[in-house]
Order: C-alpha cells, then structure tokens, then sequence
C-alpha cells in the first residue's frame, strides 16, 4: 500500500517543473537541506517536496530500517547468503565504545596499532631491503576494495600527505593484463621497493598473478634467498594460512576479517596504503569521521539523518519517478577516483535482482552509475544531461574551502580563485539541469537547438573542506545509504555472486585457452578462442 500511495504522489509531482516547485516556495532550500557534521545535504534541486520525504519515512518504517540498523550494528547475521555479519562499522568505533563486542574492538585495535608500527617505521626510513637499502617505494597489489578504497583516499588527501625523509612513494597495481605492474617495475629498484599483497580471500587471480610477477622480478635481482621476500613482501588477508604458504613472513600479515566484504574494508588495514601517504593520525581522523557518521545514522530520526534522506530519494528517483541513471560529479580533482568508488560500492552491493527470501524482485533496484570530475564532465556527458532524452540524476560534490591557509601571495591567490572557478561551475550546472530556461536571463529567447528542458534533479553535497575528517563521513554516509535501500528493496548488499560465478567461468575458460583443446561452449566463445589461438589465420 505504501509503494501505490507514492505513486499517486509522484503522478501528482511529475506534473510540477523544479522552476515552478522553486517560484512556488522562496523557503525551499531552507526547507529541503540538512547541516550534519562538516556535511551539508541540499536536496532542494530534487523533484519532491517536504510532502514526499514524510511519506517516504512511512517506507522505510513499514521496511523495518530502524530494526535492520539496529540488526546491523548489533553484529548479527544480515549477509544470509553467507551467513556472516557486516560489520564494517566495527572497523572505526573507538577503542572505548561499547558498540562492537570486547574482543572484536581488541582485535580491531590490534591490528590498527600493528597499522602504526609499519607506518612509523616506513615514515622513519627504518625499513630496509635485502641489501640494507632504505625502502622508497610501496606497490600495492590489490583490485576491487583492495584498490579503489586506498587508491581514492590516497589521491583525495594529496593535500595531508605525511614527509618523509626518502620522500616514501605509494603506487598501486590492480590490472590483470600485467601491463599495468610491467610499466610500473621499470620504473623502480627492487632494493627500495616494498609490495603490500591485498586481498581478502587471497585466492584472486588478477592479484595473485601481479604478486607473482612482483616476486620473480625482485628474486631475479636479489636472488632466491627467502629473507627477499621477508624484506620486500607485506600482506593484508583474511586467509592467513595462505598467505603463509606464500611465503610472507608472519610480523608481515596483516588480518582481516570474513565480517568485512571487500568493498567496506578501506578502514582496516586494506587502508594501508592510504595510511602511508597521510599518516597514522591522519587515517584514524579519517576513521573518526565516519564513526561520526555511523552514530549519526544509529541514532538521528529519519527527516534528519543524512545517509537515510540520501536512501529516500534514491529510492524515489528509481521507483517512483523511473529514473535509472545516476551520475557522480566531484568538483575537485582530487576526488579523481570517488565515481570509481562509488560506482563499486552501489553496483557491487544493489545490483541484485532476488529479495533475502530467495525471490524475483518486485521493482527495480539499483541505478547504473558513472561520473568523473565535475570539469571533465562538462565537456564528455554533460550534453546528454542537459538536451538528451534520458532523465538522470546527479550528485554535485564539493568543498566550501580549499587554499585558505594563506592567501597573501599572487600565486596562492590564483589558486584561490581557480577554486572559486570549479564552485561556480558545480553550481551553475546545477542551476542549469533543475531549472532549464528558467535560469536564464528574463527574457532571453533561444533557438530551438539551445533549447533547455531542466527538470534534471540533483543532491549537492558539501564538505566545508576536504579533510580526512570529512572524507569519513561521507563516504560513510554512503555506505549507510546503500544499506538503508537494500532494506526498502528487500535485498542482501553484502554478497556480490555475480561477480564470483563471472570470475569461475574465467578460470574454466582460462584452461580452454591455454589447453588449446576443443570445448563445449556457445558459438561466440568458440570462435573467439579460435581466433585468440590463430590470430592471423
């Protein structure tokens, strides 16, 4: 009953153009925005009113969402697939909190300060290779969560990178192909390079043939000596005994647990590389922003909690208005990788077509998303946005400050105004898509080809300025998004067995290829191993 009230509200709205729904309410951003934290949350640029949200918190009560979260973070079993909690959130809760049971803080806190140890010790020039050179370089060897997470945090948090005395370099390597970790080794020494194995279950291919290849490049320079790999190797795994047979050696082996899925481990020691760019300090910040975030959605009832709000009207949009395409659009280049992220993160969790019960779903899901900075954009999709036939929405990301700490120089003047350029840009195009013509001058005609329909609705999401602090919080707020919509469509976002079947099929195929013998597939895939076996035949 709840999902045919809805609809005869959003019949009722689609009528409405955002201009109209702005002219009509001079109040509206005052009515349709949350301040939480070093977020702010403007959901004014969306095609609802105050109306829509109250009717969108009865779903999520007749969903159960407050007893889902309660589930949650209590520790149960949510991943029934699996049988296993989700509880990614017990990754940043305080030494002192009483949220996650005593021994899962102890052995959360453990490995954090075993975290520290490498940290200080790399920062300090103390890590030495097989020769007793200083270490300079680490690679990270990782794909999916074991990749995006630190790779995004590392590149957004350019600004707090930690000095070293070596100038410590962190790369990462995560494509199957081998070209990726090729171009990257002949730009290295193997005497200064430190690699750090990430991956959960350590039985991922694209990863464990990149580790490979890391290895026999260094044991071809350095030979075969096991203390090689004991100077040059670290591994994040929760499949210790596999690592072992590898050959890193145990003060090297950092845990995880089966109770974080990939995409949710960026806060433990998956967030390696990213702690090394920035600091300890700086890592645990960002770990307190988002246990900001996670009280904030434990405990803030569902009109002022932002990750909730944020669900609401994805929901809305999906559902009820059929709008199937989401964009990511960060206004400041060093959010380069947070589509990436972001798109892993929904895509991976929400793209799910069978309820917990075992059966089809009932209405759509997931939204496809893509994005990429703000500036890029305008100049690739953003056609499309403004005079294409596809509604889509948008999330405009951006913070308020940046090249505040001194502006008594030309250059840093310059810069201060290159970033005022990228905020006005964020919100003009924002302007453009919900209102159209409207945002013109009064008056202006324009020729049918520059035409202007608006009603594109959008979020913007401001952080007061990009800090470790506030990175946490937001993308904890959208990690608890996602949680809050796989409720409401009644699925489990913290399996992901498409992708496990995709990568079997790989490896079965892998064997067709390399055997070189006949096999029983379709058509397409035989004639494409045919064609692989004899490219110029």
């Amino acid at each position: 009953m709840k999902w045919n009230d809805l609809k005869a509200h959003a019949d009722d709205l689609s009528q409405r153009h955002l201009a109209d729904l702005f002219q009509d309410d001079p109040r509206r951003f005052e009515r349709l925005h949350r301040r939480v934290g070093p977020l702010l949350l403007d959901l004014s640029k969306q095609r609802l009113n105050g109306d829509t949200l109250d009717r969108l918190t009865t779903l999520a009560d007749a969903s159960d969402l407050r007893g889902w979260i309660h589930r949650m973070f209590a520790g149960e079993a949510i991943n029934c697939t699996e049988n296993r909690a989700a509880m990614h959130w017990a990754l940043r809760a305080p030494e002192d909190s009483d949220m996650a049971a005593p021994e899962i803080r102890a052995a959360v806190h453990t490995e954090l300060a075993r975290m520290a140890r490498i940290v200080d010790k790399l920062h300090a020039g103390q890590w030495r290779g097989y020769t007793g050179e200083v270490i300079t370089d680490v690679v990270n060897i990782g794909v999916g969560g074991s990749d995006l997470g630190p790779l995004m945090v590392s590149r957004a948090l350019e600004d707090f990178t930690a000095p070293t005395p070596q100038g410590l370099q962190v790369h990462f390597v995560s494509s199957m192909d081998g070209s990726q970790v090729a171009h990257l080794l002949r730009q290295l020494r193997p005497q200064t390079t430190l690699f750090i194995i990430s991956s959960k279950s350590f039985t991922t291919v694209d990863t464990l043939y990149n580790a490979e290849t890391a290895r026999t490049w260094m044991q071809r320079a350095l030979g075969e000596d096991e203390a090689v790999v004991r100077c040059h190797f670290l591994a994040v795994s929760s499949a210790q005994e596999k690592v072992a047979a590898w050959g890193i050696a145990e003060e090297n082996r950092l845990q995880l647990w089966d109770w974080v899925g990939g995409r949710y481990s960026l806060w433990s020691a998956i967030g390696l590389p990213a702690a090394l760019r920035i600091g300890m300090d700086r890592f645990r910040e960002l770990l307190a922003g988002a246990h900001f975030m996670d009280e904030h959605f434990r405990t803030t009832p569902w009109q002022d909690n932002l990750p909730v709000l944020m669900a609401l009207v994805g929901v809305w949009n999906t559902n009820l208005l059929n709008i199937h395409g989401h964009a990511i659009l960060p206004y400041d280049g060093r959010l380069k990788y947070l589509p990436s992220y972001l798109e892993q993160l929904e895509m991976e969790s929400n793209g799910k077509s069978v309820t917990r019960d075992g059966n089809p779903v009932t209405t759509r899901t997931c939204p496809i998303l893509w994005g990429d900075v703000g500036p890029n954009a305008q100049h690739a999709f953003y056609q499309l946005l403004h005079q294409g036939t596809e509604p889509v929405t948008c999330d405009f990301i951006a913070p308020a400050l940046r090249y505040h700490e001194d502006v008594h120089t030309d250059a840093a003047r310059e810069l201060v105004r290159q970033h005022e350029l990228a905020l006005a840009n964020c919100l003009a195009q924002s302007r453009l898509l919900a209102l159209g013509e409207a945002a013109l001058p009064e008056g202006e005609q324009m020729p049918f080809y520059k035409r202007y329909r608006g009603n594109q609705p959008s979020t913007t999401l401001m952080m007061d300025e990009l800090t470790p602090y506030s990175l946490g919080a937001m993308l904890a707020a959208y990690e608890h998004k996602v949680f809050a919509q796989a409720v409401m469509w009644q699925i489990n976002p913290f399996d992901q067995w498409g992708v496990e079947m995709g990568k079997k099929i790989a490896t079965d195929t892998l064997a067709a290829l390399r055997d070189g013998e006949a096999v029983s597939m379709d058509a397409s895939t035989e004639g494409l191993l045919a064609f692989i076996r004899k490219p110029g035949g």
